[in-house]
Formats: C-alpha cells, sequence, structure tokens
C-alpha cells in the first residue's frame, strides 16, 4: 500500500474514533463529511491519549501462529487468542456496549461486502450462513459490493480473528483465518456484530452482578480486556445482561493457568456460545438499527428454530 494511502486510512479510523469518544463523552460530533478528510490535530491530540498506545496496532501473524494452533479443544474461541484492543478489535475500544454515534453506524443497515480470494468453497457458504442470521432476524442486509464508497473487505491474513468497530468509512478489514476463524458461525457472527458497532457483553457497566473476574487467573498484560464501561458512557437498549449473547467471552478467555477468568453467577449459565445470534443481541441490532417489525422478513423455520432451542437451553 502506498505511504499516501496508508495515511488516508490512519486519518479515517482517527476520524470514527474521535467521534466515538465524543459519543461517549457528551462532547459534540464531526460533520459526517469529516470521513472523506483529516480531522483537526487538535482534536486528534486530544482522543489518542484516551485509548493508549497499543489501539493503533498492525495485524500480527504471531496471532496467527497461535490461531493456526487453535483446535475445539482448546477451551477458548479462537478471537481470544489474539492481543488487539479486547482481543480481536483492531480499533479503538470505545467504553460502549453499542456506539452511540450514528456517524459509525451503517445508514438503513446496509452493509456492502467484499471477500478476498483466500477464502475456500466451504468458506464462503460458512459467511453466507452468517449473514442469513441477520437477515432472518434483523433488517440489517449485507449486500455485495458494488463500488459502495463504504464497505467491508472480508479478508483470510494469518493474523487471526478480527475487526473494527462500527463503519469506518471507506473500506474496512474484517479478518477470518482459515479454518479457525470459520470453524463455527459463531465467529463469523461475532466480528460482524463488531463491524456493526457492538463491544463485548461481559464489559458492560453492571457485569460485576452477574459474573465474577478472576483477575489472579488472567494473562499477564491483558487485564485492559475486563475492563467494565461506566453506567454513564454505556447504552444497552434495555436488554438484560446477557449470558447466551455471542458477544461473551468464554469462561477461560485469556487465561494464563488454564482457570477460569470468567464465572457466571447463575450456575446454570453457559458463557462463549458460537453457535449464533441470541435473542439478546437480535433485540439489540434492531433497536440500535431502528429496524420495524413490518420490515423484518418472515422468519426462516431452521434458523428461527435454532435460535429458539438455544435460548430455551440457556434459560
Amino acid at each position: 500500500m502506498a505511504a499516501g494511502a496508508k495515511v488516508v486510512r490512519w486519518w479515517r479510523w482517527l476520524v470514527a474514533a474521535a467521534a466515538a469518544l465524543a459519543a461517549a463523552l457528551g462532547a459534540p460530533l464531526p460533520d459526517g463529511n469529516d470521513l472523506e478528510g483529516p480531522a483537526t490535530p487538535s482534536y486528534v491530540q486530544h482522543v489518542l491519549p484516551s485509548f493508549g498506545s497499543a489501539v493503533f496496532g498492525d495485524p500480527d501473524e504471531q496471532i496467527g501462529e497461535k490461531v493456526s494452533a487453535w483446535s475445539n479443544e482448546s477451551g477458548v474461541n479462537p478471537e481470544e487468542l489474539g492481543e488487539y484492543a479486547e482481543g480481536d478489535i483492531l480499533f479503538p475500544a470505545t467504553a460502549r456496549n453499542g456506539l452511540a454515534t450514528t456517524m459509525a453506524r451503517w445508514p438503513e443497515g446496509v452493509v456492502p461486502y467484499k471477500f478476498s480470494s483466500q477464502f475456500s468453497y466451504r468458506d464462503q457458504e460458512l459467511l453466507q450462513e452468517a449473514f442469513r442470521h441477520y437477515h432472518e432476524f434483523t433488517c440489517i442486509k449485507f449486500v455485495p459490493y458494488t463500488n459502495q464508497p463504504d464497505y467491508i473487505y472480508i479478508t483470510s491474513s494469518s493474523t487471526g480473528c478480527w475487526s473494527s468497530v462500527g463503519r469506518v468509512g471507506g473500506m474496512q478489514e474484517v479478518n477470518l483465518q482459515s479454518p479457525g476463524c470459520t470453524s463455527t458461525v459463531g465467529t463469523p457472527i461475532h466480528e460482524l456484530m463488531h463491524a456493526l458497532g457492538f463491544l463485548h457483553e461481559q464489559n458492560r457497566w453492571e457485569r460485576d452482578r452477574y459474573v465474577t473476574i478472576h483477575w489472579e487467573n488472567i494473562q499477564q498484560g491483558r487485564e485492559d480486556n475486563f475492563q467494565a464501561a461506566t453506567k454513564e458512557s454505556t447504552d444497552d437498549y434495555g436488554v438484560p445482561y446477557d449470558y447466551d449473547s455471542v458477544m461473551h467471552y468464554s469462561a477461560n478467555a485469556f487465561t494464563k493457568n488454564g482457570r477460569p477468568t470468567i464465572v457466571p453467577m447463575d450456575s446454570n449459565a453457559q458463557l462463549g456460545q458460537r453457535r449464533g445470534l441470541s435473542k439478546g443481541d437480535i433485540k439489540k441490532l434492531n433497536s440500535m438499527y431502528g429496524c420495524k417489525m413490518s420490515e423484518l422478513p418472515k422468519r426462516n423455520s431452521s434458523i428461527a428454530s435454532f435460535i429458539d432451542n438455544i435460548s430455551a437451553f440457556f434459560g
């Protein structure tokens, strides 16, 4: 990539980060047209210290090596092997469960996408299945890229599972290293939730009422992945804490000793499912994007039954 193109890309990320932080702090948002040009240096200088130095890291092939060694018996989800922000976010993480700024949302819930040539036919079928989960229960529409200005480019480089949060502007990558990140439909659904504007469930402000974080079991240097948001900066869209969310870490996420880092207070709850959207995820998506019941498609029996079954299983 040419140096000039890299600068433009980083400016886009900086402006989107500024918008997200402004929303979290109640500050005025930059005009949406600012996505097309540099942000003011003073604004960027104010934003960057709030996020820390690790936010703007590059995709890391050492993480890819960990994902290559991952298996279903590893005890964690593949996206929990990352060393990006909160494990799998290659974009500034704001203290929110869902980004409040409309600037970071996809207009009318339409998300143009393009697959890289790295994916096998089987992988592409899995990604289409992930799209169907959204199409079935929300007004989100993933549509093939046809020269739209903003779109997601779904890649499979050897750098793990990661996404930015919300609409960045221009082309933005969602990386799903195959086969680790495409072993189950839930991991693509999880990363697409990030691209739609959501962060991890266990970082909600009220999480300590529902789970116990065992800091003594967390890998050194990964403690920030478990920092809870503040009540003032959180928008939960009226959905209670959701053990079943596809955005929840697994119990052993970032463990250093094989012992749980997150223990639910409900002894019947299981954490970290990656089989599909929960009912809570669906409600938050529809609330965030203003989906109307009349706009929702008729339920497909197979996916609808799946959602009902996992909801019944998790109570």
